[in-house]
């Protein structure tokens, strides 16, 4: 795909944790993971692949990146901003849909893995 997307080597990182953010990614090829980063402890939260987007909540909110995104292989990704995000919707009211659902399944997942974290404890 000629064009569109900013090709990444691996290793690269996107952005740290602590980044300010104006736009969302979408993995077009390759892979990420999202990492938290903690008292110089890194912390896997997951790993992303094709078709996969991270960083939206940069779209709804003023606040800095809460999670430092990597490339674990040759990566193509492209980045959309709030302008182009709404003009998507507009023409395609499910992707707010789809977006959100994501959004719930990994606050979910999050949830999950304090719960248990903290019963470990």
């Amino acid at each position: 795909m000629a064009g569109l997307g900013k090709n990444y080597k691996a290793g690269e990182v996107i952005f740290r944790q602590g980044d300010t953010g104006n736009c969302m990614f979408v993995i077009q090829d390759g892979e990420v993971e999202a990492i938290a980063e903690s008292d110089g402890r890194e912390f896997r939260l997951r790993t992303m692949g094709r078709n996969d987007f991270f960083g939206e909540m940069a779209l709804f909110e003023e606040e800095t990146r809460t999670a430092t995104i990597r490339t674990t292989k040759p990566t193509r990704i492209l980045s959309i901003d709030k302008k182009n995000f709404l003009g998507g919707i507009y023409e395609d009211p499910s992707l707010a849909f789809r977006l959100v659902q994501t959004m719930s399944h990994r606050i979910r997942d999050l949830t999950e893995r304090l719960a248990r974290y903290e019963q470990q404890k």
